[in-house]
């Protein structure tokens, strides 16, 4: 396959003009003759310093809730938009007490702790670096801390990871870095153990190391659901490149580890092991969801909704399934990993703030352009102060101080629809490779390992796809798209 200056990193400002607006608030663009990589200053460490930055300004944002906001007052942490699980669930879960999380069973109706083992494992251990002296209040402060710091290295790594998965396009982590509801959401919860197991499972695929990547998609399942979604598109893709040894190795990882974290617990706890599977199947339709929104909009309580949001998800992976086999190019693994685990957030029963985290990665990977991106965020920032206000004036009584109902929805609505929208341009750029950002520059999947310009091997509707030209930029080599043209290259 013919490609451009593959000998050196894709630079955005001069590929994205957002980017390059950007850039004039540090200078300008870069220059054709700097010499990257020449200094301590590399793109990966540059990146890595930001996503710190940007964390650690996340975590002045919470102040205000730090200071009194989580302990006095019943509004006061939503008017100021610094709400966090933390804190609360320090006391609410039995660490200050030293329950042992699924062992112990909890006062009151939770009985025992909602969250996979590996969060409970990492919730356990921040509780074992909190000092057990001091007012409650000083303890769950310190909480809070001690699981910023560990997120804050999670975060590092993510940044760090997708840096490296597209090794010409390192820049596109700064998509991550820079991204405003990733410093807003990060403290909010434990997600962000789950997305950096799950980037570190995405780099390693990359690097044509399927049983390493499928460990760690197993370890990341154990931390949250979400990632073991990952497993669908890897299926479609090496059936369509006939990659079978590859996907056996990564799922057989993948269950490997999953059981080498949860069997521990499953076998002497199986009640409190269970309680994160019989929570999710049981609990309501809660915040930011589509089906909160039909609910509120027409008074139906959906009692259906788990059936409705399954039935949704089961279609939607069928289509992606069908647009990975009649693409005329085979999708990237990033693009698919993008739309399945968006269409399982958009159908679930609630759509957290925090459930951007997960997307956010895979969104940097996926369709790294600035404007885009920035359009999603903007929706989703939106959403961030929405949900606080609304519940804001669901909390204050008759004052009615925040956002009513009427504009919470329609905070709902601007969220759901930033998200369709990136998932429409990946779509795009699936059906018409030219499209695509990362496959313009000559690259076939950079972060498809044992995929990546590898010939297909079964592919629905037409065998041999009409060739498909890259929209060069100004003197670019012409890229040749389609399965012969992949074979010419190779």
């Amino acid at each position: 396959m013919t490609s451009v200056r593959q000998d050196e990193p894709v630079r955005p400002t001069q590929r994205d003009e957002v980017a390059a607006s950007g850039s004039e608030l540090i200078g300008g663009p870069l220059g054709r003759r700097v010499l990257l990589g020449a200094s301590w200053w590399t793109p990966v460490r540059v990146i890595a310093l930001v996503a710190l930055g940007m964390f650690a300004l996340g975590m002045v944002q919470k102040l205000p809730c730090y200071n009194g906001a989580w302990f006095f007052g019943a509004t006061s942490q939503y008017t100021h938009a610094c709400y966090s699980d933390i804190p609360h669930l320090y006391v609410g879960r039995g660490f200050a007490e030293n329950l042992v999380p699924y062992f112990d069973r909890l006062p009151g109706d939770m009985e025992y702790l909602e969250y996979p083992v590996l969060t409970g494992v990492f919730m356990e251990v921040a509780s074992w670096l909190t000092p057990h002296g001091g007012t409650m209040q000083h303890r769950e402060q310190i909480y809070w801390l001690v699981n910023a710091g560990m997120l804050m290295v999670c975060a590092a790594v993510i940044a760090v990871c997708v840096a490296w998965t597209h090794r010409k396009r390192p820049w596109d982590a700064l998509l991550v870095a820079l991204a405003p509801a990733f410093a807003l959401t990060a403290t909010i919860n434990w997600d962000l153990l789950a997305v950096a197991l799950t980037s570190v499972a995405m780099l390693l695929w990359s690097r044509s190391r399927p049983l390493a990547a499928g460990v760690f998609i197993g370890l990341a399942t154990a931390a949250k659901l979400y990632p073991v979604l990952l497993l669908g598109p890897l299926f479609v893709l090496c059936w369509r490149a006939g990659k079978w040894r590859s996907f056996g190795a990564v799922a057989g990882g993948a269950v490997f580890s999953w059981l080498a974290v949860n069997l521990p617990v499953m076998l002497p706890a199986w009640d409190g092991w269970q309680k994160f599977y019989t929570f999710s199947q049981e609990r309501p339709i809660d915040f930011g969801s589509v089906w909160l929104l039909i609910s509120q909009r027409t008074g139906n309580p959906l009692e259906y909704a788990n059936t409705y949001a399954t039935l949704l998800m089961i279609v939607g992976c069928g289509a992606i399934a069908l647009l990975t086999l009649y693409a005329p190019r085979r999708p990237r693994l990033a693009q698919l990993a993008f739309l399945v685990v968006a269409l399982f957030i958009l159908t679930n029963k609630v759509y957290s703030p925090q459930y951007v985290l997960w997307l956010v990665p895979l969104a940097a990977l996926a369709r790294p352009r600035w404007r885009d991106f920035l359009v999603w965020q903007a929706c989703e920032v939106m959403y961030f102060l929405g949900i606080w206000l609304y519940l804001a004036y669901s909390g204050s009584g008759d004052k009615h101080q925040g956002l009513p109902p009427e504009g919470y929805q329609l905070a709902i609505v601007l969220h759901l629809l930033g998200t369709l929208y990136l998932c429409a341009l990946v779509v795009r750029d699936i059906l018409l490779p030219d499209r695509d950002t990362v496959r313009r520059e000559g690259a076939d999947d950079p972060s498809g390992g044992v995929l990546d310009q590898a010939p297909d091997v079964f592919v629905l509707g037409r065998q041999q796809h009409a060739p498909r030209h890259a929209a060069p930029f100004e003197g670019a080599a012409r890229v040749e798209w389609g399965p012969a043209g992949a074979d010419a290259g190779r």
